[in-house]
């Protein structure tokens, strides 16, 4: 699973803000994955999208990479940040938007 874990690893590295999940940004397929979605649109930042369910080794391939057993996870200029829980607690902290903006990622109602 090689070939797998270098392509995970070329997106995170080579994406600012990587989520792979169930669904699509567009049509997500669970609740969890839905939910990370909604805070990542509404702090406006853009991300690319993985469909896990569209290819089994993707959907084990991340599990492993990560050391994480569940989708969605989320990754910031290369680095893992959580599954869905994580993600809320974070942004109803204000930490996402700080990670962000600590980052150098743009996102909408950031301070210019």
């Amino acid at each position: 699973m090689s070939g797998i874990n270098e392509f995970i690893d070329n997106e995170v590295k080579t994406n600012d803000v990587v989520l792979f999940m169930k669904g699509t940004p567009d049509f997500p397929q669970c609740g969890f994955s839905g939910k990370v979605v909604q805070i990542l649109d509404y702090v406006g930042v853009d991300y690319k999208g993985h469909n896990v369910l569209a290819d089994a080794d993707l959907r084990q391939g991340i599990k492993d990479y990560s050391n994480w057993p569940t989708v969605p996870q989320l990754y910031i200029k290369g680095e893992f940040v959580g599954g869905c829980d994580i993600v809320t607690e974070m942004f109803q902290s204000g930490e996402l938007q700080q990670a962000l903006s600590d980052n150098g990622i743009a996102f909408k109602g950031q301070a210019a």
